[in-house]
């Protein structure tokens, strides 16, 4: 959908440019460029379901893990998430 807007006589540029912008910002032009910029293809149901298993299969693994002392329990202060490595400084 193109915007148009006509330069009235003796309207300074920025003006112009002014009533411009909101006719582009009612038109709603940009809004829809943005939401289809980064369209994504919905998943198959193959897909949703085996990354649901995937998700099943990690949680149970962290959970044996912590069960067994090899992977410290997430409420306990001092606990660290994977990305973050405790410094030991000298």
């Amino acid at each position: 959908m193109a915007v148009e807007v006509k330069r009235k006589q003796n309207e300074s540029v920025e003006g112009l440019l002014r009533r411009f912008s909101q006719r582009v910002l009612q038109s709603r032009v940009i809004f829809r460029a943005k939401a289809t910029q980064y369209h994504a293809k919905p998943k198959t149901k193959r897909q949703v379901r085996e990354a649901a298993l995937r998700r099943q299969f990690i949680r149970s693994k962290r959970e044996y893990l912590q069960k067994t002392g090899q992977l410290p329990l997430d409420n306990q202060p001092g606990s660290f998430s994977n990305n973050h490595r405790p410094s030991h400084k000298k």
